[in-house]
């Protein structure tokens, strides 16, 4: 049994992997074919950084993340703040509520969303209303329940006399919340944020239904690719996408590790007093 597991545990591995590890090859590959290697090449990205056009729509993409992401990291801890005092059933309810985003399927989000553009454009008579703050407002809606579910779980791990304590030592409301409660939940507020970069960046579906002609990101352009021969500068894009987000997703581990070692750290002294 454990060595059929093990065999299972392979090839779902292979099944995830072998595709990424293809890409990484191709995006090396001095050939135009994907079944062959003919050599290895840096010609590859060399032709993706004289792509204005390409290099272009990569910002595109990493100032809607950056600003998406930001925004959504100031809403999310606000509302994960104003969550928290509430009475428990109301609590509960809102964050089943918070959570339909996330279950919802892209595409009825997508559609939703656009037909709620379209709505206010006719209403404020704005032929045009598809654009970068549509976008923008797209991805900060559906990157909001990423960081109120991040910061979530370090507001029940504060001790409850944290905020009275800062309060007896003369500090006021917002002196409390920025030198003893901000700190503690600072970790889960930048997870928070590295997620909501990461699903912005990586957006499609959504941004396919809001995004206008004046302004576009990388993976709506990547889509018009797909209807032609996809040319080699493309896996080499693809690959650094890969990489980028592989470095987030290891900070963000790291912090979680460095966090829970310093919980301990604090736990353990307070155990041998």
């Amino acid at each position: 049994m454990n060595k059929l597991l093990k065999i299972f545990t392979i090839l779902v591995f292979a099944f995830l992997y072998l595709p990424i590890l293809l890409l990484i090859l191709a995006s090396f590959n001095s050939g135009a074919s994907l079944a062959a290697f003919s050599g290895a090449t840096f010609y590859n990205y060399a032709e993706l950084f004289a792509d204005d056009d390409l290099i272009g729509l990569m910002l595109n993409s990493i100032l809607i993340s950056v600003l998406a992401a930001a925004l959504a990291t100031v809403l999310g801890t606000a509302a994960a703040l104003g969550i928290f005092r509430m009475r428990k059933p109301v609590r509960k309810l809102i964050l089943n509520a918070t959570n339909i985003p996330i279950t919802n399927p892209d595409i009825v989000t997508g559609i939703s969303l656009s037909l709620l553009f379209a709505f206010v454009g006719r209403l404020l008579r704005i032929e045009s209303v598809l654009g970068f703050t549509t976008l923008l407002l797209a991805h900060v809606t559906f990157n909001l329940p990423y960081v109120i579910l991040s910061v979530m779980p370090k507001l029940r791990q504060l001790n409850p006399s944290l905020n009275e304590a800062a309060l007896d030592l003369g500090y006021t409301p917002i002196q409390a919340f920025f030198k003893a409660i901000l700190p503690e939940i600072m970790p889960g507020i930048l997870t928070g944020a590295m997620t909501a970069f990461t699903m912005s960046l990586d957006d499609f579906v959504i941004s396919y239904f809001v995004y206008g002609p004046e302004f576009s990101t990388l993976p709506i352009e990547i889509y018009n690719y797909t209807k032609k021969p996809v040319p080699p500068k493309i896996y080499a894009l693809f690959t650094l996408t890969f990489f980028a987000l592989l470095l987030i997703m290891i900070a963000m581990n790291l912090l979680q590790i460095r966090d829970e070692k310093r919980r301990n750290r604090a736990f353990d002294k307070v155990s041998t007093r």
